[in-house]
């Protein structure tokens, strides 16, 4: 094969072009990459030229890679995991946790345990940067294995050769219900008790819905019309007296809003719980650093969650 000169091609164009592969919108690729959409749609267009390939098919409503497209934004993710693992392994040679770190949550954990997380790393990691993302397991997992995050906090998944992983705590379910439903004021809540038809899960693609599936009675189907998009929008539905649902202990905290609108009821059984897990690629040349990282964060675990043993 003959040489081909490299000038005129940029990661960080091939970032952009990644972006509104992602997002199929070229201003919200603009506002993830930090640059205004006029110069993130020039860059795109230059590379464009460079390529002499259309990347994008383009209207006012509709932004999709062309099928020839489709395929080089295929080669480019590739391009950006080598250049991400070349930064990584030049990291693990100036000391652990240095520099930036990608860490990725699912939408049910972030909120609640990430601010008291940030202060901890801080105080420990002094030299260490942090991007956060939020998404569903499922895609933590492909931007794990693509190099775009570096580890994620998710509940347990199945094992595989290319990640690895360790438990950090474990969440207790709690059961909430609107104020005057009647099992508002029972004080032993039973896995028995949750397989009713007013039960509220999330949509699929969460976690969580099919956590709190894995605690009701085996012949439970829940019904499609009582599904949330959101945690926040389950509080809301329980408050307005649509149903109950099974609420991680975390998001209970300073749930002042919906003072005399719910009530909350423990689950007193071991399984009525989830395990939160810290996931890395098992290629990682920092796969070292993020066992200590998962042994610090076992070591101070939320108030109100149980330990997990060391692996």
């Amino acid at each position: 094969m003959s040489y081909v000169p490299l000038s005129g091609l940029s990661l960080r164009d091939i970032e952009y072009v990644v972006a509104v592969d992602d997002l199929r919108n070229f201003s919200r690729a603009a506002e993830r990459c930090g640059v205004s959409q006029a110069g993130l749609s020039e860059q795109v267009r230059k590379l464009e030229q460079l390529l002499n390939v259309t990347l994008f098919e383009r209207s006012r409503r509709h932004v999709a890679p062309t099928p020839e497209g489709a395929r080089l934004i295929v080669l480019g993710r590739e391009v950006l995991a080598s250049a991400r693992n070349l930064l990584e392994v030049a990291r693990a040679h100036t000391g652990p946790l240095d520099g930036l770190l990608h860490i990725g949550v699912i939408p049910t954990l972030g909120p609640y345990y990430i601010p008291g997380l940030l202060q901890r790393l801080r105080q420990e990691y002094a030299q260490l940067s942090l991007r956060l993302t939020e998404k569903t397991t499922s895609n933590l997992i492909q931007s794990l294995r693509q190099g775009e995050l570096d580890v994620a906090f998710l509940a347990p998944t199945a094992a595989t050769e290319t990640l690895e992983q360790e438990p950090l705590f474990r969440e207790p379910f709690v059961a909430v219900f609107p104020a005057q439903h009647e099992l508002a004021n029972k004080p032993d809540i039973a896995f028995d008790d949750l397989g009713r038809p007013d039960l509220l899960l999330l949509e699929d693609g969460h976690c969580l819905r099919d956590q709190a599936l894995s605690i009701c009675p085996s012949n439970f189907r829940p019904q499609d019309q009582r599904l949330a998009t959101s945690l926040e929008m389950l509080w809301h539905m329980i408050a307005a007296g649509e149903g109950f649902s099974l609420i991680p202990h975390l998001a209970l905290k300073n749930r002042t809003e919906f003072e005399g609108l719910v009530k909350c009821r423990d689950l007193n059984q071991a399984e009525a719980s989830r395990t939160i897990n810290l996931v890395w690629r098992s290629s990682d040349p920092r796969a070292s650093s993020f066992r200590e990282l998962a042994h610090f964060l076992r070591a101070s675990i939320p108030e109100g969650c149980l330990p997990c043993k060391e692996p």
